[in-house]
Parts: structure tokens; C-alpha cells; sequence
């Protein structure tokens, strides 16, 4: 389907979904909401994609919510906003916390790639943190940005960032709303590397291609589901959630290919199911 405010391209694999507002430095707005979700959902469905990689054109990643959009809602239009925040139709396979406004990201059974190519500021870092990895250009920064417009912890970021960083530093970041660099996010545990901002996307693109090929994608979406599902599990769940998935891995396609290509001392040929 064609997209106004992203670009949305597949190859080897990889879905590369792009926030298309480089002027603005993609600051977010409804339509970019609507078409990143409708991209997410049309990698998941497309069987020649295993990865998923979203990044920011031009110099930044994402500069959080449309400055247009949020003035209407200081001019006091707040009912859109409340009308927009509603649960979309419910999935009776997907937990209730993974289908709320933002929360949807766990509920994309591929991994999500975060290419963090430079600010990821506001709504944009939270759009980065629900995102299952995040690889940081050297140029990238992030913060909250809210308690400096009169704002809360919005979307779940009170639940999730501590989750990720700790509740220390996730009270710094949401409270001092002061940006962090790269080398401050990485030793926090915000982001899972720091990449050379001229090397960002061929690493990150050679990481997702990895994944795509060396790994089973049925291991993959099942693996994503296991940890964000564990997030609301005891131990002993998570345990008997696994012992349920190991036995039906046992039965699948891609566990007999792991098994014969390790014993073959070739390349895998997954087909995810």
C-alpha cells in the first residue's frame, strides 16, 4: 500500500520501515502512527520477512509528537486525543497489555530493530524503547521531554523504562527530562550497542540479516513472545509456558533443519515452521 509519512521497502529478508519527515525531523503525527502500524502489521504477515528494522530519515531518529498537534491540544481539543487513546479491536491471542495505544510492538511476533540514527526525544523515545533492540548511531540522544511541557510518563513508560534501566535512572530521565548520549544510554542498558554514524545501517542491516538467515524465525517469534509474556509471569509460569513451546518445537520443520544442518556442517534452510 502506498504510505505518505514513511517508506516502507523489503529486502533480503529485512523490512526497513523508514519515518519520512526529515524536515521536521520526523516528529510524529497521526498519519505516521496509522502507517507505521499498518507496515508493522504487513511485515508480520508477508513469509519472506524475518526482521524488522525501523529507523528515522535524514538526522534524526524522531523528535516526538507533532508541535502542531500538541498546541491543539493546549488550545484545549483534548477529545480526539481521548478517542484516539481507545483499544483497538482485541486479540484473544495477544496479552491485553500488548494491544494497548504504543504497547502493540510486543504483540508483532517478528523482532523490531531500532536503528536509533540521531534524537529520539518524547513520543520518539518511547516509539524506541518498545522496540525489542535498539542500535544507537554515536550521534543519537534521547529523553523523555515531558515534565518540560507540563506533561506525565505517558504510554506505559513508567512501567517499561525501569523495567529496562532501572527505576533509578528512569526517574532521572523523566524527571530531569535532560537528553543522554550514546555512551550514557549503552552504560544504562538502553540500548544494546553504539555503531559509527556513517556504519549504522550496513551493521544493523548485517545484524537483522543474520537473524534472518542463521536462526529459526518460529524460534524467534517465539522467543519474543515468551520474554515480554514473562514480564507479567511467575517463574514457575514462564517454566510451564516453556515446557508447552519446547514440546511442540520438538514436532516442527525448523527443529529437525537445526538438528541436520548442525550435523550436516551446513547452512541452515529454516522455513519458520
Amino acid at each position: 500500500m502506498p504510505y505518505e509519512e514513511i517508506l516502507y521497502e523489503t529486502a533480503d529478508r529485512i523490512a526497513t520501515i523508514t519515518l519520512n519527515r526529515p524536515e521536521k525531523l520526523n516528529a510524529w503525527t497521526p498519519v505516521m502512527e496509522q502507517e507505521v502500524r499498518a507496515a508493522m502489521i504487513e511485515a508480520e504477515k508477508d513469509d519472506n520477512v524475518r526482521v524488522i528494522v525501523l529507523t528515522g530519515a535524514g538526522r534524526g531518529f524522531c523528535a516526538g509528537a507533532d508541535m502542531q498537534h500538541l498546541n491543539s491540544l493546549a488550545s484545549g481539543d483534548i477529545d480526539v486525543a481521548r478517542n484516539k487513546n481507545a483499544s483497538s479491536t482485541m486479540r484473544l491471542d495477544i496479552f491485553p497489555d500488548f494491544q494497548k495505544k504504543y504497547s502493540w510492538f510486543p504483540s508483532i511476533l517478528k523482532p523490531i530493530i531500532g536503528a536509533i540514527n540521531g534524537p529520539a526525544v518524547g513520543l520518539g523515545f518511547i516509539i524506541a524503547i518498545y522496540c525489542d533492540l535498539r542500535f544507537a548511531s554515536d550521534q543519537a540522544r534521547f529523553g523523555t521531554a515531558f515534565a518540560k511541557r507540563g506533561l506525565i510518563a505517558e504510554h506505559g513508560i513508567s512501567w517499561l523504562l525501569p523495567h529496562l534501566i532501572g527505576m533509578a535512572n528512569a526517574l532521572d530521565m523523566l524527571f530531569s527530562a535532560r537528553l543522554v548520549d550514546a555512551p550514557e544510554a549503552l552504560r544504562m542498558g538502553l540500548v544494546n550497542r553504539i555503531i559509527p554514524h556513517e556504519r549504522m545501517m550496513e551493521e544493523v542491516r548485517s545484524y537483522a540479516s543474520e537473524l534472518a538467515t542463521l536462526v529459526s524465525p518460529r524460534s524467534l517469534s517465539v522467543m519474543k513472545k515468551q520474554v515480554w509474556n514473562a514480564q507479567f509471569q511467575t517463574l514457575a509460569e514462564a517454566i510451564d509456558a516453556a515446557d508447552l513451546e519446547m514440546f511442540s518445537s520438538f514436532e516442527c520443520a525448523d527443529f529437525k533443519e537445526g538438528v541436520a544442518h548442525f550435523i550436516e556442517k551446513r547452512a541452515p534452510n529454516f522455513t519458520g515452521r
